[in-house]
């Protein structure tokens, strides 16, 4: 793993680069791995993205001669050394007052470097922690996501044309303090807390458990939807829930947060498998066929799921 000081620093020596290219050779000269995305954009221009980020100085010359105004892309987590907090300023989500809350109470304090993006964001850059992998995620409906493993930025001074003017990623603002790791996992059940649902004797599950959990998953953002859907559906199988009852109770959230009716029920399904696994029965000559796949035969009211939609 690249150490994440020199990372930073040398972030800070590209930012007033006079070109991409430029920016890209030098970075890579550095030991930070890059790789070339869209000019003007943040889509890869290799193949498999992120995954063929590298050092390697003459392939970097090779990509950005083919493509010199090309964007910088920086992988996230234990490959680059680095992770970030990605706080968005997107219509009425101002991710700035996520961000001061977890500032007052300290869960952000070690951020080496602060870097605006065209948009108005901020991506605030930590060290990754050595040996402990912090996957990507986002907290959509706070405007906060976070970098790690398996994701990647948009590292200065690549630029972006929002309103017809053009406009880079700039370092902001550089650490008057100790450099330290973040707790990903801690910020985002700060931010972004999930619901726990009371544990039960029964196979039913109470009003307000199923409220509460259908409100979360209703409330998650594009990117979020099927993962925040199949934990809530995990919970509910640990309660004894039967499985139709959590497809009732979850699918109009589901529906309203923007998933088709076979993304629900293919999650709801794989969250059943995942949290209840059990060997498949023997079949005898009498038992009534198709029997093995009757757990969720009980469908998402049609009217239900339509009017979840009808609300995006």
């Amino acid at each position: 793993m690249p150490d994440p000081l020199d990372v930073l620093a040398a972030l800070i020596g590209v930012d007033r680069a006079p070109d991409l290219a430029d920016a890209a050779r030098r970075l890579a000269a550095a030991g930070v791995p890059v790789f070339p995305c869209e000019p003007d954009g943040k889509r890869p221009l290799t193949r498999r993205g992120f995954l063929d980020a590298t050092s390697n100085r003459a392939q970097v010359a090779a990509w950005w001669s083919r493509t010199p105004d090309a964007n910088i892309g920086l992988p996230t987590g234990e490959v680059s050394g680095v992770v970030v907090v990605d706080v968005d300023v997107h219509g009425p989500i101002d991710g700035r007052v996520a961000w001061k809350r977890a500032a007052d109470v300290g869960l952000v304090d070690g951020a080496g470097l602060l870097v605006r993006t065209p948009t108005g964001g901020t991506h605030a850059y930590f060290p990754a922690t050595p040996g402990t992998e912090q996957r990507s995620w986002q907290a959509a409906n706070v405007g906060v996501d976070f970098r790690g493993d398996g994701g990647y930025v948009i590292a200065p001074p690549s630029q972006r044309t929002i309103d017809g003017s053009v406009r880079r990623y700039r370092v902001a603002d550089i650490t008057a303090h100790t450099v330290g790791p973040v707790d990903a996992a801690r910020l985002r059940d700060f931010l972004d807390p999930r619901p726990t649902p009371a544990a039960r004797s029964g196979g039913s599950i109470g009003a307000v458990d199923a409220e509460r959990l259908a409100a979360w998953v209703a409330g998650r953002g594009e990117g979020e939807r099927n993962r925040g859907l199949f934990w809530a559906a995990c919970r509910l199988a640990e309660n004894g829930t039967p499985s139709a009852d959590a497809l009732d109770a979850l699918g109009p959230a589901a529906a309203q947060a923007g998933l088709s009716e076979r993304e629900i029920t293919t999650t709801v399904r794989s969250a059943y498998r995942a949290t209840q696994p059990a060997p498949a029965p023997r079949p005898s000559a009498d038992a009534p066929r198709g029997g093995a796949d009757r757990w969720c035969s009980r469908s998402v009211a049609p009217s239900a799921v339509s009017l979840g939609r009808a609300g995006l």
